[in-house]
Formats: C-alpha cells, structure tokens, sequence
C-alpha cells in the first residue's frame, strides 16, 4: 500500500476505505473485510453515526492499533472550543481507540472563529488524542484561512473529488501550501462505470473503469477514499497500484468535460 508524507511527519495510506452512510454489521464486516484485504486506513465521522460500528469491525480484524490509520472529523456545529474536546472524547470511546490518526473539521462554520476550533485541535495533539489535523470541504480561500488561523501543521483537505469535478485551481493550493488533498466519491457514487472515455482507457490498461478513476487519483496525488461493502468492490478497489496511466491517458480524464458536483448541503461555500 502506498502512503503519503503527512506535513505533521506522520504517514497517510493513499487508499483507504470510506464508510459514509454504512451502519450496523454492514459497516463492521466491511471494516474487517477491507483490513483483511490489506487497507490499512478507515475514514468515518461523528455525523455518519457508525464510530461504533467502525471501531469494533477494527477489533475484530485482529490488527495492532499503530498498523491502522483512522480518520474522523468533527460536526459544523461542534467547533467552538469545549465542544470540539467534547466530540473527540466521544469519538474515541465510540471508536474504542486511544487516538486518531488524523481528525477534521467535517465542514466550515462562518459562525465560529477558526482559530478557536484550532486551538482546540492544538491541545488534543499536545494530550496525544489526535496526531494530524485538517480540514473538510474547504474551498481554496478558506484553506488560506486555516492555514494562517492554525498555530500546528494542516496536513489534508477532504474534499469531493472526482473525474467529473476536477478541482485543479483547489489541488494546486493546497500543494502550495503543504496539504494533501482526500477525496471522497471519488468514483461519482457509481456515475463513472459509464463514461465513454474512463471505458476506453479501461480497455486499453486491461482494467474496470472505476480501477482507472481511482488509480488517476493517485497518480495527481490525492489519497481516495472510495465507499465499498462487498469484498468484490473493497478488493477491486485496492487493485491500483500495480499499472500506471500514461501522460495521454492521464489528460483525456482531466479533460472530461462533465462538472457535476454530487454533494452541496445548503450551509456549504461552494
């Protein structure tokens, strides 16, 4: 499994699995299945109401904790100071675990000042609660923002991100400034099986055209976090780091014109 250098020095796996809207045995077993087939980092969150879930599916996969990289984040409307060591108390004991390899602000709340959700982020690293921190859904001026807000590293931006919404001018920023960007629907919740130009270069690699959206992720840099329940998907998923896209192939995906953006809850900045 390849990993990316975090800014906080710590190492991120490019592939882990997310669990967004999974609940019950069908989050656990999925947890268990995807560690079993080699992930070694989950993405979960207070909002998805499955901590529980995700933790216990890690247990049962017999792996040491400091194999594991585990992400959560912390709701919009959680990020005053007391509240944000509120929820990460809470996530942990949901989650079973004595730290969090990386915790984020879920989404930007233009009520509350960054710096005091940062100052709290600051205090659950120097308690060893939490080793890397970041962001959500942030566009490229909030990014400016939390960097200049936050007295400790950002090490990443979670954001949607996928052949059909191409964030370049967000990628570079975040580059810029030292911050790896995840992305989440990375495969367009299913909407990229179909596309003509993904099927021709699936074709050519001799791969699925999900296979082929993950591994262009990777070769630009981000991390993915593609949502899977059954083993098919979990194993085919991590299946992309044995071939490589050529340049071409690599600019017909980023030329795609399609701009859809799958997730826009009514408070977001987009």
């Amino acid at each position: 499994m390849q990993s990316i250098k975090l800014k906080s020095g710590f190492e991120m796996p490019a592939l882990g699995l997310g669990t967004w809207q999974l609940k019950g045995d069908k989050c656990r077993e999925a947890v268990k299945k995807a560690i079993e087939l080699g992930y070694r980092h989950i993405d979960t969150a207070w909002i998805y109401d499955n901590q529980e879930e995700v933790g216990k599916g890690i247990k049962e996969a017999k792996i040491k904790r400091e194999n594991i990289f585990v992400t959560s984040k912390v709701w919009t409307e959680n990020l005053r100071y007391e509240d944000v060591l509120r929820q990460c108390q809470e996530t942990l004991e949901q989650l079973d675990m004595d730290y969090l390899d990386l915790y984020l602000i879920h989404w930007p709340n233009k009520d509350v000042n960054l710096s005091e959700t940062f100052r709290a982020f600051k205090k659950l690293v120097q308690e060893g609660k939490v080793k890397s921190i970041g962001i959500s859904n942030f566009n490229a001026a909030r990014v400016k923002e939390a960097k200049e807000k936050s007295e400790i590293p950002i090490s990443v931006n979670q954001v949607e991100y996928h052949a059909y919404l191409n964030q370049e001018n967000l990628l570079k920023t975040c580059k810029e400034n030292g911050i790896v960007v995840t992305a989440y629907s990375p495969l367009a919740r299913g909407e990229l099986f179909d596309d003509p130009i993904l099927i021709k270069i699936s074709n050519e690699v001799d791969r699925k055209p999900g296979q082929v959206a993950l591994r262009w992720l990777i070769q630009k840099g981000l991390v993915a976090i593609p949502k899977a329940s059954s083993e098919k998907h979990i194993k085919e998923n991590k299946e992309i780091f044995d071939f490589e896209l050529s340049s071409r192939q690599m600019n017909d995906i980023n030329n795609i014109q399609v701009r859809k953006r799958l997730v826009n809850p009514g408070f977001s900045e987009f």
